[in-house]
């Protein structure tokens, strides 16, 4: 004798409520496999780690599980970045010590994100080789040229300062990389505060002459930076992306001539160039803190009081949610 074993269906009322109920977790579940599923990455970059992270494909590893697509969007210089985050165009970058300040005084919904370790000698003054000037006190009434709004443009403010000179004894003139050099080049600026690589090509093609550099003056950090609304709502993604920056960081501390050879192949500039800015360079990024707030927070004042940006900022106004 066979036993069959009847199968208990439920019955229409309870069919019913159980497919309800599935569909009312495919509608609470969509909004996330939505969101994982279309999560956009923009990096704003510079030549620089940030293109080693691009070449390597460690982060579009790391993000794919995430649901994260990476689109990359490469600038000159790190005003123009600030700029694009402010009309939403993208949602990471890297920046140095006085845009930010210049970005949060004019509205822009900036959050610091991270910090690399003090490195005052990747930015300097430069003089013709031949040139008169000997001390930065010689710079009264001379020319001098700079990207407005970049980390030299506080460098040079401190230092004239701790060289007896006030901001206005100088001629500022305003000029991109590209065209300082070509100025410099021709005489037509006494000196040019710049940063690497352009410092170290120019001592090296153009037998320029540093003058000063930042040591004992200003801490020259580099700042890693998003939108307000990006962090709030993508944490996970930005600290992902700040480790696998500071593991390139440990890597070129560890192998400065490896590091060396890949960024002349980013910038297009000869190794040995390139040697001589990575033995400049200090190695290392961290999440923001509160000293690091406070350096900043000199130069925003600083920068107020020389009527540089139109209003006085809390810096800690874009301090990352996660520091509390």
């Amino acid at each position: 004798m066979s036993i069959v074993y009847k199968k208990n269906k439920p019955s229409g009322k309870r069919r019913h409520l159980l497919q309800a109920g599935l569909g009312l977790a495919a509608v609470a579940l969509s909004p996330l496999l939505a969101h994982a599923a279309q999560r956009e990455f923009r990096i704003g970059n510079q030549k620089g780690l940030l293109s080693l992270l691009k070449k390597r494909g460690t982060l579009e590893k790391r993000l794919a599980p995430l649901g994260v697509s990476i689109k990359w969007i490469e600038f000159t210089a790190g005003p123009v970045q600030l700029e694009a985050l402010n009309v939403g165009s993208i949602d990471f970058g890297d920046v140095g010590e006085a845009p930010p300040i210049f970005a949060q005084a004019n509205g822009t919904p900036i959050v610091y994100v991270a910090a690399t370790v003090p490195r005052p000698a990747v930015e300097g003054i430069l003089v013709r080789g031949d040139s008169p000037i000997k001390t930065v006190a010689d710079l009264k009434g001379k020319k001098v040229a700079l990207n407005k709004g970049s980390n030299v443009h506080y460098f040079l403010v401190k230092l004239l300062e701790k060289s007896g000179l006030n901001y206005s004894d100088v001629n500022l003139v305003w000029l991109s990389p590209a065209d300082a050099r070509a100025a410099f080049e021709k005489g037509a600026i006494d000196a040019w505060a710049i940063w690497e690589p352009y410092l170290a090509a120019a001592e090296q093609t153009l037998s320029a002459r540093i003058l000063a550099d930042a040591t004992g003056v200003v801490k020259n950090r580099a700042y890693y930076f998003s939108s307000k609304d990006y962090a709030r709502n993508n944490a996970d993604v930005l600290s992902i992306t700040i480790d696998e920056l500071n593991k390139i960081d440990v890597w070129g501390s560890a192998n400065p001539n490896e590091l060396s050879a890949e960024l002349a192949a980013v910038w297009g500039i000869p190794k040995p160039i390139v040697d001589v800015l990575v033995k400049r360079s200090s190695f290392g990024t961290a999440p923001i803190t509160k000293s690091i707030l406070a350096e900043q927070q000199v130069i925003a004042d600083t920068f107020f009081d020389l009527k540089l940006i139109p209003k006085k900022i809390d810096v800690r106004d874009a301090a990352p949610a996660t520091l509390g």
